[in-house]
């Protein structure tokens, strides 16, 4: 009977958890796929459109560090009310202004509060759940940073017309209301002996000159730095010769997406069977092969390499993830921060540098600009592999 009420207390843990990190991530990328629409509504450049993510991303880099140290001195829901009734006014500002600027600024105050919704929960269930639970829930957890990535597409460029794209907007907004209201009911407070919990043994520069987990920094970095660019220059690459494709069709191409939520269980089952450095090798090199398919301009190269491409970056992404965790027996919350702060530093650096190479070279100037970063996943993984060897003779 009590084991029925775990689980059933689990798995509505799990629901709020979805509910709220899907809700959050859809605002991240809600206006890739009409990157094009916006561009010729506001009058930019590719570089300027490609601000409306990139602003938030810089928000989240940001702000990340704070809201983690926030959580280890402050109670969960006030900073959850705050986080979302500010991504949501942000959003409704994104809505109506017809000012490019404004649009810009309010999505760099969204990516400024997003921390305060995921990064705060992340550190909350880390603090509140044991082992057996928190392995669960956090699965859920990451599985919901690709479905909301994926709806945010859905939502910007097919669910509302792409030039009705001000709806999409206020959809978000309502989503991350409704989300942050559920959560902020149903999750339990702390109870005095979780309050007394904390990871704060090791300072964060402590943690980042750690050789051994700055590497495993850097892949989440150059993973998303590689990952992030090719998605978002994708509807610029499809709208154009030879493909000529509707920003319809261009968004449910996203669904490839999908292949993220099976491949982190999968990598990490992947990475205790052939170890964490083979594994992060395998992923760069699916990567690196699939990048070279996506210069081929035809649709069955194009489909082919961004499988491949979101094979290869949840594998490198999830085995440093995995690979973090097992070298700390403290302060894992402070180093989960670190890591988010590199994967999205890496993800703004991406998007905001190729956005040069695609108009000097166009979706080559993509490709190449990007592929060189994969020198850090492959070395990475070398290092591992020489750890392993040493740690077992």
């Amino acid at each position: 009977m009590k084991e029925r009420s775990m689980e059933k207390g689990t798995f509505k843990l799990q629901m709020v958890v979805c509910a709220l990190v899907t809700a959050s991530f859809t605002n991240i990328y809600i206006t890739q796929p009409i990157l094009p629409v916006l561009q010729k509504e506001f009058g930019v450049t590719t570089v300027q459109v490609s601000l409306t993510v990139s602003a938030v991303i810089l928000g989240i880099v940001i702000s990340n560090l704070f809201f983690g140290y926030l959580s280890d001195r402050a109670p969960l829901h006030p900073i959850l009310l705050l986080g979302g009734t500010c991504v949501a006014a942000a959003g409704m500002v994104c809505a109506v202004t017809h000012d490019f600027r404004v649009l810009v600024g309010a999505r760099f105050v969204q990516g400024l509060f997003l921390p305060a919704l995921t990064t705060s929960l992340a550190a909350w269930l880390s603090k509140t759940l044991p082992g057996k639970r928190l392995s669960v829930v956090m699965g859920t957890y990451v599985a919901a940073t690709v479905l909301g990535g994926l709806g945010g597409r859905l939502l910007g460029g097919w669910i509302h017309p792409p030039l009705h794209w001000r709806y999409a907007f206020f959809s978000a907004s309502g989503l991350i209301l409704v989300a942050t209201f559920v959560a902020l009911v149903v999750l339990p407070r702390p109870t005095p002996e979780q309050k007394s919990v904390g990871n704060n043994s090791q300072s964060f520069l402590t943690l980042v000159k750690r050789k051994d987990l700055f590497f495993l920094y850097c892949c989440g970095a150059s993973g998303l730095l590689m990952f992030s660019p090719i998605f978002n220059f994708l509807p610029f690459r499809l709208a154009g010769p030879p493909f000529n494709f509707s920003t319809e069709l261009i968004t449910l191409i996203y669904l490839v997406y999908v292949l993220g939520i099976f491949l982190g269980p999968v990598a990490g089952r992947v990475s205790n069977r052939f170890g964490g450095g083979n594994t992060l090798v395998a992923g760069s090199l699916i990567l690196g092969a699939s990048l070279l398919l996506l210069l081929i301009p035809s649709v069955v190269g194009v489909m082919a390499g961004l499988l491949g491409v979101c094979a290869g970056f949840f594998t490198i992404h999830s085995t440093a993830v995995g690979l973090l965790n097992r070298k700390l027996v403290n302060s894992q919350g402070r180093a989960n921060s670190l890591y988010v702060l590199f994967y999205y530093a890496g993800g703004w650096l991406g998007i905001t540098g190729a956005g040069f190479g695609f108009e000097y070279g166009g979706w080559n100037g993509v490709i190449y600009s990007v592929a060189g970063f994969l020198v850090v996943p492959i070395f990475t993984g070398i290092v591992e592999l020489r750890a392993s060897k040493k740690n077992s003779s």
